[in-house]
Formats: structure tokens, C-alpha cells, sequence
């Protein structure tokens, strides 16, 4: 069934460490683009990554001193900022930097206010993030979850996630406005 939305809307997958946010994003991905959206996605990261590798001219002008490098080709372009003195980006400022499409699914900024679904597993050893999150509309677990006052879906129902997902996300503008409400002074994970 495809749901087209009129513009940009937002919606996330947050959790803790090893809960498995990024293999569900792997398979959420391919059933939202079949549903005929353009997908695009923000992932946070909590250490320095690379996208390029030593010996790599993007690498090698960063190495050089630069504090930005495009790299184009046919197939993709990609940008690379180092932040030398500004800090870490904020989210919304993020936001900002979005291309057109119809869905961005960011996963990571668990603390911050955007609609999101908790992926939940309780060997991973942590709290649940909804009780203290008004943003996270549902969760998804591997197994049964006791005293769980939001909608708990299947983490293996892909299409029911998917369905949930293209339900609740939300304008791009209206996550906007609710970053700014917050009063951010920076990016919360």
C-alpha cells in the first residue's frame, strides 16, 4: 500500500545500545521505499567515524587541513564537515541540511523531540527510554514486555512497524518547531 505524504515528515527509532535500532532500520528501509517513498535517513553516531578511508583523496584533503570536502561522481555525492571548533550539530540544525523526501527515519538523538518507536530488549540490561519520553509512541520487542502503557509491536513485523511508522510521522516543520520549543543548547543523545 503506498502512503505518499504531501512533504517531508519524521519519524525515529531510538533504544539503547545492541537492541537492535540499526538491523530493524535494515529491514523497515525496503518495505517503506516498495510502499513507493523516498527514503532518507540520519543516523547519530557516539564516536568519531570514518566514511572515508587513508589513502582516499577525500582522506587526504582532510588530512591536509581541510575543513570540508564534496566529493562527486554519476552515482553519489557526498559531504564531508569536520567540526574543527563548532561542536557537534544539533539536531535540528541537522534537519537542516535534508534534501527533499518523503520520509526521514533518524536513528540515535533518543533524548530528543521527535515521534519515535523504542526498540526494546531486555538482555540488553537497560530501562525502558518511554516512560520518561512523551515522544516515544511504541515500542517494539523481541518477546512480551509487562507494565507497558503504549502500543508494543512484534520487532519482527516489519510491515506492521512500517504501518505504525507512515501513521505517526510527523511534518518536518512540526518537529522543527518542537526542537526549538526545547530550549536545545546543543545535540542531546
Amino acid at each position: 500500500m503506498i502512503r505518499p505524504f504531501p512533504a517531508s515528515r519524521v519519524f525515529g527509532i531510538a533504544g539503547w545500545s545492541g537492541s537492535g535500532k540499526t538491523t530493524l532500520m535494515i529491514k523497515l528501509i525496503p518495505v517503506l521505499v516498495e510502499r513507493g517513498l523516498k527514503v532518507a535517513t540520519l543516523k547519530h553516531a557516539h564516536h568519531a567515524f570514518q566514511v572515508d578511508l587513508p589513502g582516499k583523496d577525500s582522506y587526504e584533503h582532510r588530512r591536509a587541513g581541510a575543513s570540508e570536502v564534496i566529493v562527486s561522481s554519476s552515482s553519489r555525492w557526498v559531504q564531508i564537515h569536520e567540526n574543527v571548533d563548532e561542536g557537534e550539530p544539533t539536531l535540528a540544525d541537522l534537519l537542516g541540511l535534508l534534501s527533499p523526501c518523503d520520509l526521514l527515519l533518524i536513528e540515535g538523538f533518543r533524548r530528543e523531540r521527535y515521534p519515535k518507536l523504542e526498540v526494546y530488549r531486555a538482555e540488553v540490561g537497560k530501562p525502558m527510554l518511554h516512560p520518561g519520553d512523551p515522544h516515544v509512541l511504541a515500542m517494539a520487542s523481541a518477546g512480551p514486555v509487562a507494565d507497558v502503557k503504549i502500543p508494543v509491536i512484534d520487532l519482527d513485523d516489519v510491515t506492521a512497524i512500517a504501518d505504525f511508522v507512515c501513521d505517526h510521522a510527523q511534518p518536518l516543520t512540526a518537529v522543527l518547531s518542537a526542537l526549538a520549543g526545547a530550549g536545545s543548547e546543543g545535540s542531546i543523545h
